[in-house]
């Protein structure tokens, strides 16, 4: 996944410097550029935002921290949307870090509450690019990809918070069978 979305936002940006090139030239294809740059924006600052996380963090969020914690509503939320069936379904950008043969369930726990941040703090960034309609216009082109992009980012902020706390009844149990053999 990582090389794809990669990949992808090498395109859009190629992409988008070729149409404005176009444009420029006087064909009348600004808004294939903006769209362009839009989503060469919102997948460059997803990479961006998530080495940053990275970076910082580690995988080492703490998930007893308040913020990470399930609230009351989320339950009836997620049966409404039938998160249970669709899950399942949603790409990793890095399967490796929540394999339970590479790590406990301790540290997927904490890797989840990273990646929560991380699209959390992209849902917050896909609505920057609103403000460049001040100077290209194409106000509604800027407001589809923003809206899109956000909702794309909550889904998966849904399937970390949807599963976060079977991770961490796992790795309760686990911490509790690796004081038994302690003892």
């Amino acid at each position: 996944m990582a090389k794809t979305m990669k990949g992808l936002a090498a395109a859009a940006l190629v992409a988008a410097a070729a149409f404005t090139l176009l444009y420029r030239a006087g064909l009348a294809v600004l808004p294939l550029a903006v769209t362009f740059g839009t989503v060469a924006y919102h997948l460059g600052v997803r990479l961006i935002i998530g080495a940053a996380y990275d970076a910082v963090m580690g995988n080492r969020a703490d998930y007893t921290r308040r913020w990470y914690q399930p609230k009351a509503w989320e339950a009836k939320l997620y049966d409404l949307l039938g998160v249970r069936r669709w899950k399942s379904k949603m790409p990793t950008y890095a399967p490796e870090a929540f394999d339970p043969a590479r790590h406990s369930w301790h540290e997927i726990a904490q890797a989840m509450c990273q990646s929560e941040l991380v699209h959390e703090t992209n849902v917050i960034a896909s609505f920057v690019p609103i403000l460049f309609s001040l100077w290209f216009g194409q106000l509604a082109v800027f407001i589809v990809t923003s809206v899109l992009a956000a909702a794309f980012d909550l889904v998966f902020v849904i399937v970390q918070r949807y599963n976060r706390p079977t991770v961490i009844r796992i790795a309760q149990r686990a911490a509790q069978r690796q004081n038994i053999k302690t003892a």
